[in-house]
């Protein structure tokens, strides 16, 4: 029998069409005989489609054609029930008499960004109990916000740059001092960031107080915390991915992205600054990247810490950072669900983007027969033992 695998992508994003691509392709690269692929597609305004007419990048041009020729579908928010329903006007709001589409045995969220990679989808899942790859609500949500991950991977020993953070309230109530701190603690240049987003959105650099202002102002634009980093100027970006585990996991060769000004653009990262539409593969990069061996695998080693101690779970990207003033190396992020699912970093580490698609369900299933295992309640009733209800005053009968 064939494992019926729900692929969600689309959502409530910045990142919504590269999202789009990515699924795409993830779901071509699914072995057919062994897997029953649903696309599930999340729409800008959060409603959730399934149908043939998803599976053509083409049809994504004129959006609201194609949902409206695709099948409006649900999930319950109910512990076990892994059926998709078929949104039904008459059959009242998550009513189980409304046509089942599928029962699905695995998801695969291919979300990136904001309610998608931050932990908010991946707490449905969790809800509703289905086995799904990648990362869980907590260790989406450390890996999603740059400030939470600096604080967690400094307290471990692993190498992050000097940093600011605060918040839009902070910064609309305390410009000159935010200002001042930033330039007391350090100095210019500087890279300012919307905390929770990736591919590069909202980030801008800053050479002085004016421009430290302005790149502030655009990033609160995309998010409610801020934060303010040093900037390497002479940097060397290198990527690497991990897949497992937090307990067994392997890295990938590494690779350079190569980009056309002082950092990482949007269009760097997935158009290869061209209009494409070919994903996170196609921008321009060095595989595996030009590094003595013993710095790539320093590299290798810091991106598998960072998996470990952020509990990470499936398929994530590292990217870090070299000075090449001094040789030092920090961690810059981590993509949870990276661009291009990073395929073409495990093909050229040996492992067909199949059979990562492959090893995901596998690592979705084990973990599920993991928690399984856990105890999560106790069959005793402590209302009917008859004690322990003295702090419970007002509470008739």
């Amino acid at each position: 029998m064939k494992t019926n695998v729900a692929v969600f992508f689309g959502g409530r994003s910045v990142e919504h069409e590269i999202s789009v691509i990515s699924a795409l392709q993830a779901i071509n690269a699914f072995n057919k005989e062994k897997y029953n692929i649903i696309p599930i597609y999340i729409s800008k305004k959060g409603r959730w489609y399934t149908g043939p007419g998803l599976l053509e990048i083409r049809n994504y041009r004129n959006m609201d054609k194609l949902v409206a020729e695709s099948e409006e579908v649900y999930m319950r928010p109910e512990y076990g029930d892994y059926n998709l329903y078929k949104v039904n006007a008459g059959g009242g709001l998550f009513g189980k008499k409304n046509p089942v589409v599928a029962e699905l045995h695995v998801a695969v969220p291919v979300l990136h960004g904001t309610h998608g990679e931050d932990g908010i989808f991946e707490g449905v899942l969790e809800t509703i109990g289905i086995p799904f790859a990648g990362c869980d609500t907590l260790s989406s949500a450390n890996g999603m916000d740059k400030i939470t991950m600096k604080m967690i991977l400094g307290a471990e020993g692993i190498p992050v740059v000097d940093y600011v953070w605060f918040t839009d309230w902070q910064w609309q109530n305390s410009h000159e001092a935010i200002l001042d701190k930033v330039e007391k603690k350090l100095g210019y240049p500087v890279i300012v960031k919307p905390a929770n987003l990736g591919s590069s959105v909202g980030i801008s650099k800053a050479a002085d107080r004016t421009e430290l202002a302005a790149a502030i102002d655009n990033a609160a634009k995309f998010a409610e915390r801020i934060i303010v980093e040093h900037m390497v100027e002479q940097l060397k970006e290198i990527n690497c991915s991990v897949l497992g585990d937090a307990d067994e996991h392997k890295s990938s060769v590494c690779e350079e992205p190569i980009k056309s000004g002082d950092f990482l653009s949007y269009e760097d990262k997935y158009m290869g600054g061209t209009k494409t539409t070919a994903g996170m593969q196609a921008s321009e990069k060095r595989i595996p990247a030009d590094l003595p061996a013993e710095v790539s695998e320093k590299i290798r080693h810091i991106a598998g810490e960072t998996f470990r101690v952020l509990s990470c779970h499936g398929v994530s990207r590292i990217d870090v950072m070299i000075d090449e003033k001094d040789g030092s190396i920090y961690v810059n992020e981590i993509n949870t669900i990276p661009g291009s699912l990073s395929f073409y970093l495990w093909e050229a580490s040996g492992i067909s983007f199949e059979k990562l698609m492959d090893r995901l369900v596998q690592l979705a299933l084990k973990r599920k027969r993991l928690q399984e295992r856990k105890t999560f309640t106790y069959d005793s009733n402590i209302f009917a033992l008859g004690g322990g209800t003295k702090g419970a005053k007002g509470v008739k009968n």
